[in-house]
């Protein structure tokens, strides 16, 4: 079965095989078995090049929130490349399209949050967050604030900054990644923190331990704390009631800076624009974005600060008043009018009301699956969730890592037509936030078959008893 685009197929494959590297990516795997390779989209959907229609509920890499397809965003792009396809964004020249850009998402952040930096994408967003950190706090003259809290299972980036401040040990493994100045506190993971507290326990104590990490490192020394609202790849971790309010007003009060990475869950991904406020009372200083901010269709990443820090950023720092930071693909403005189109379209369409209204449809769906014994947990918000397989329910415990039980459950449901992302033990769903009720038993009834056919085949493999 083909599409209507013709491909050599085995071509494609060799040359991708022999030229191109892929992040995230098992190369002994990769080396036997080549690349998938999609060629076309639509809504939900995607096809791979030998014609399979697959829904996407990865959303690509929970970036692809208004959906594949949509004319709006490219004839925006093609319009834009046309007439004028880059404009320089250093020594105070801008275009149109990023002038417009900026004054939106200062209109969408919290508080006083009026200040964009462009950038490529989340990484790099999380890395100039840290810069402007740093470049605030030395030209108050405070230098010594420069230490770091970030939360274990945080996952911030992949340039060499932005994964120090990573909380997932394995994404470390192989690079020389410095965790100096960086401290780390618990991920608010209930399903295996918790222990049996109620929400609000649960809250007290990791509020508590953020307190003793403040008190121990000491309050001088720290410049900012650095969170996900909903912890993405670190398995879709959501917070209990109370727990950024309370930490926020910690951090307010010893002048640590808020930062929110809102590269997962910004553009409606847990039904608003921008979450950290409007949903967890954050107040973040600085807020970072990229992946559904363009929704995908082309790389874009934004770091959104306070007027009060911009007014300090503005200052001389060893009597040179230059901002010397920046990104020669910053401000672009064919990304810059793909995410006007982009957020015009969200807005027009009431994409974040949308998720709001079907989440709950969503997580009842993904409930229904904790009749299996290897379903542990389903948890998640708005349009982002997870399921934690284990060996046994009571005890908790995994499978060991060369089960490869998220691939395995992955694997059956991608032959079944849907596309979900393996990690670990972990079955992860961010799907384009168009997505219906329809579609949302479609992946409920593929994953359930997966998940059955999965357990059939560890029994057969005895390496599970059942």
């Amino acid at each position: 079965m083909k599409t209507n685009l013709e491909f050599d197929i085995q071509d494609l494959r060799e040359k991708d095989r022999l030229h191109t590297v892929h992040g995230w990516t098992d190369y002994a795997q990769f080396v036997e078995e080549g690349p998938e390779i999609l060629v076309e989209g639509d809504g939900v959907y995607v096809t791979d090049i030998n014609g399979s229609r697959l829904m996407d509920a990865m959303g690509g890499v929970w970036c692809v929130n208004a959906g594949y397809g949509r004319s709006e965003i490219v004839e925006a792009i093609a319009t834009q490349a046309r007439r004028l396809p880059f404009a320089n964004p250093f020594r105070a020249t801008t275009s149109p399209p990023a002038a417009r850009l900026s004054a939106k998402l200062a209109r969408l952040a919290p508080g006083d949050l009026d200040h964009v930096l462009y950038s490529g994408g989340g990484s790099t967003a999380n890395d100039a967050a840290l810069r402007i950190v740093q470049r605030y706090f030395n030209t108050l003259g405070r230098a010594e604030k420069k230490e770091i809290i970030c939360r274990r299972n945080a996952y911030h980036g992949s340039t060499t900054a932005s994964a120090a401040l990573c909380g997932i040990d394995e994404i470390k493994v192989g690079f020389d990644v410095s965790r100096a100045g960086v401290h780390y506190v618990s991920a608010p993971y209930a399903y295996r923190g918790a222990g049996g507290d109620d929400a609000g326990a649960f809250c007290d104590r990791l509020v508590d331990e953020f307190a003793e990490a403040v008190e121990r490192v000491g309050a001088d020394r720290i410049a900012c704390f650095y969170a996900e609202p909903v912890m993405g790849m670190g398995g879709v971790l959501v917070p209990p009631p109370g727990y950024f309010e309370r930490i926020s007003e910690i951090c307010k009060a010893h002048d640590i800076l808020v930062i929110a990475d809102e590269v997962v869950t910004g553009f409606g991904r847990l039904g608003e624009m921008l979450a950290s406020d409007a949903v967890f009372a954050m107040a973040p200083d600085i807020v970072t974005c990229a992946k559904g901010l363009t929704s995908g269709y082309l790389p874009l990443g934004a770091t959104i600060v306070s007027s009060r820090i911009m007014e300090v950023l503005r200052g001389p720092v060893a009597g040179s008043g230059t901002f010397t930071h920046g990104f020669t693909y910053a401000e672009h403005p064919v990304c810059c009018a793909a995410a006007l189109a982009n957020i015009a379209l969200i807005e027009r369409e009431g994409i974040c009301r949308h998720v709001r209204e079907t989440s709950g449809y969503f997580k009842s769906s993904l409930d229904t699956l904790l009749d299996f014994d290897i379903v542990g947990d389903v948890r998640g918000a708005g349009f982002m969730f997870a399921i934690e397989n284990v060996a046994d329910r009571e005890s908790k415990a995994l499978f060991p890592p060369e089960v490869a039980i998220g691939d395995r459950i992955a694997g059956h449901a991608r032959r079944n037509g849907l596309i979900v992302r393996p990690g670990g033990h972990l079955n992860i769903f961010s799907p384009p936030l168009t997505m219906s009720r329809a579609d949302i038993d479609f992946l409920a009834e593929t994953l359930r078959e997966s998940i059955r056919r999965t357990q059939d085949d560890l029994v057969r493999e005895g390496l599970w008893r059942g």
